[in-house]
């Protein structure tokens, strides 16, 4: 599937952090389901897909990867979780069905169209890594109704510069 580029609005979520490197993905993966158990448990309502916020990025080494789950509006929440927004403004992105093992080719083609189309991520190079303003994986497929990963939809959302 071609990218494209959309508007999207700010989104309040509830997220959970952690730094890992690639083969350590499950941790931050597996936060998910307690943190739909504990909005579910005080009776706030979910209004979207959940999703990977990455905020730096050093595949050599580790990476600082959110788990957050969208929601309409403030709530307490206990550490380790916290609320956070995603940046209203322009994105690139592509839809992806199939196993997570090949969101890394997918990636890689969606970087490199933004290059060939000239476009500017919005996203800052540092010496421990690029520490991007909005890069997500999100979710569109529940794991407990469809356990065949191969059958997974992933949308990929990176935001470009202003």
């Amino acid at each position: 599937m071609e990218p494209t580029i959309v508007q999207c609005a700010e989104q309040l979520y509830v997220g959970r952090r952690e730094s890992i490197t690639m083969t350590e993905f499950a941790r931050i993966a597996d936060h998910l389901p307690t943190m739909f158990s504990g909005l579910a448990q005080r009776g706030v309502a979910t209004t979207g897909a959940p999703f990977f916020r990455y905020r730096m990025i050093d595949m050599a080494a580790e990476m600082v990867v959110e788990a957050g789950i969208p929601i309409a509006g403030p709530v307490p929440v206990d550490a380790p979780d916290f609320l956070d927004r995603l940046p209203a403004g322009r994105y690139a992105t592509v839809s992806h069905v199939g196993h997570p093992d090949q969101l890394m080719s997918i990636t890689a083609r969606l970087l490199d169209w933004a290059q060939r189309n000239g476009l500017i991520w919005d996203m800052t190079p540092t010496p421990t890594g690029e520490l991007w303003n909005a890069r997500v994986e999100m979710l569109m497929t529940n794991p407990a109704e469809q356990p065949d990963m191969h059958k997974w939809q992933t949308v990929l959302l990176f935001k470009l510069a202003d």
